[in-house]
């Protein structure tokens, strides 16, 4: 069960959609605590900032490819992770270490090539999105 309690991993994101490369980084999130929050930018219909104008997957969307992508590896909601809207967050700020870490996850080019945008403009192509 999803421990609210106990220390979790953030994934912050717009996830349009969820593909590879964010499932490979959940993976490596999940290790460090057992458990992730992932937060849904509420981007949909809206510019998520600078670059990031194509969102179009809504809330339920966007929680269904996630989850559906998550259970293909055997992660459950409401077990390792737990997904929750957040608004369009395009800062992060803090004054001082206040006991979390900023990090990031390096891969090799086979996930950091894979793109959202891409993914998109391929379904797009094939009819799966308007």
């Amino acid at each position: 069960m999803f421990d609210w309690k106990k220390p979790t991993v953030q994934m912050l994101g717009r996830w349009q959609p969820w593909h590879e490369g964010h499932q490979e980084l959940f993976k490596r999130a999940v290790e460090k605590t057992g458990q992730v929050i992932i937060q849904v930018r509420d981007v949909h219909g809206a510019s998520g900032g600078d670059g990031q104008e194509d969102n179009p997957f809504d809330w339920d969307s966007v929680c269904e490819n996630i989850s559906l992508g998550l259970e293909k590896d055997g992660f459950i909601r409401g077990e390792q992770y737990e997904i929750m809207m957040v608004p369009n967050i395009v800062n992060i700020t803090y004054g001082r270490g206040v006991g979390y870490v900023f990090e990031e996850e390096v891969f090799d080019s086979s996930i950091t090539e894979i793109s959202a945008t891409k993914i998109r403009k391929q379904m797009r192509e094939e009819g799966d999105l308007e």
